[in-house]
């Protein structure tokens, strides 16, 4: 074989063995807002135990609200020094502000940042959180242009943006200002609609990638929300904090199967500059419009999900506490109904959310209304005093 030929069928052979050597995708940076403006005890251990999933935390520092004024969150700076991952300020400008008195804001979050500092906190950077409609891109430019030049240079500086943005002329030169920006994808449009669509998501995240030539990240859902009885207009959405209303709710709740699909597809085949991801939010212990953290670090690791409702029995002198466990790492749905073989039963009952028929020798509780059981949780069901529960002859149907 002549040496050109050999060289080419060389070359050819390489080629194939480094197409089958690729390594696996870089993963994705996972980063945590940390959103409640009154911290609790809970925060302890969420942040604990979120510590080995997510590298940095993005902390709610200062809002400004059209009527309220200057909110600031009530963190506790000892936990965070004890958590030391990297911490960047969070402040929210809320798109419904007339106009931005730059001298003001600025003055607001120097104040803010100089007494975290004071508080013993090391800061990684600053988020601008704003939500500016498109014709006020070019204020919002000349505001971080000012701000910008009076940080210090070693901060970065960053801004969470909307996809409506990507309509406008502007952004190429707003995303110049800045160090690196955190598109949203979740609840930017009727909530009607849903928090979140992963199709949708995917491309905006291709078409900023198009435009930035400064990394990105995306913020993604890890939460629930409800929708309020309308009374012309918008809806009204309840989250975080109940809003004491008539009327039936409709809950919506992000799929954690959509996004754990989602960060497969992004880390396989991640747009240019996608820096990583960004989840909203930390979850407390009895938040019940959240994700758990279990099911949250399982999506942001790309593990498998599943969830594992099982009956769980426990007795003192013949009388049975009924409960159902969720052994899995995906939260549930409370099982539609839940059937125990008995015997000798002289009392029973069921707990709120459940009703109970009575048989002989079988006892049914039948879900009255909709909840969730985070996994690992527990949720009782009931009590019965009887002879004897099998329960092996007994069954949970999701």
């Amino acid at each position: 074989m002549p040496f050109f030929f050999r060289l080419l069928a060389l070359f050819a052979a390489l080629t194939v063995l480094n197409g089958c050597n690729q390594p696996d995708a870089p993963p994705l940076d996972q980063q945590l807002y940390v959103w409640q403006r009154q911290w609790t005890p809970a925060h302890e251990a969420a942040l604990r135990d979120s510590r080995a999933d997510f590298s940095t935390l993005r902390v709610l520092a200062l809002q400004a609200f059209p009527q309220d004024g200057w909110r600031r969150a009530r963190i506790d700076p000892l936990l965070l020094r004890h958590d030391g991952r990297p911490l960047i300020a969070v402040i929210r400008l809320d798109g419904q502000l007339k106009t931005l008195d730059q001298d003001e804001v600025i003055t607001q979050i120097q104040q803010v940042l100089g007494d975290w500092q004071t508080q013993g906190l090391t800061l990684a950077g600053v988020e601008i959180d704003h939500d500016a409609g498109n014709a006020r891109l070019p204020a919002y430019r000349t505001f971080l242009t000012q701000l910008r030049s009076v940080l210090p240079a070693t901060l970065p500086l960053s801004i969470t943006a909307l996809p409506a943005w990507l309509d406008s002329p502007e952004l190429p030169g707003l995303l110049a200002t800045v160090d690196s920006s955190v598109l949203q994808v979740h609840a930017v449009s009727d909530p009607r609609l849903g928090l979140f669509d992963p199709d949708q998501a995917k491309q905006w995240a291709k078409a900023w990638s198009r435009i930035t030539t400064k990394p990105f990240y995306l913020a993604l859902p890890a939460y629930g929300v409800a929708l309020l009885p309308e009374t012309g207009g918008a809806p009204v959405v309840e989250s975080e904090v109940s809003i004491e209303r008539a009327g039936k709710r409709r809950e919506l709740l992000a799929d954690p199967q959509q996004l754990s699909t989602l960060g497969s597809e992004l880390r396989q085949h991640p747009p240019a500059h996608l820096a990583g991801l960004i989840w909203f939010r930390l979850p407390l212990a009895g938040d019940r419009r959240a994700w758990s953290l279990t099911t949250l670090g399982a999506v942001a690791r790309g593990d498998a999900l599943r969830s594992h409702p099982s009956l769980q029995l426990s007795e003192q002198n013949g009388l049975y506490d009924i409960a159902v466990t969720n052994q899995g790492n995906l939260d549930s749905a409370w099982p539609e109904r839940l059937t125990l073989a008995v015997q000798g039963c002289d009392g029973a009952d069921a707990l709120a959310g459940y009703a109970l028929q009575q048989s002989p020798d079988l006892l049914t509780f039948t879900r009255l209304r909709d909840g969730r059981m985070p996994a690992g949780g527990q949720r009782a069901i009931g009590w019965a005093r009887c002879t004897h529960i099998d329960q092996g002859g007994s069954n949970v149907h999701p």
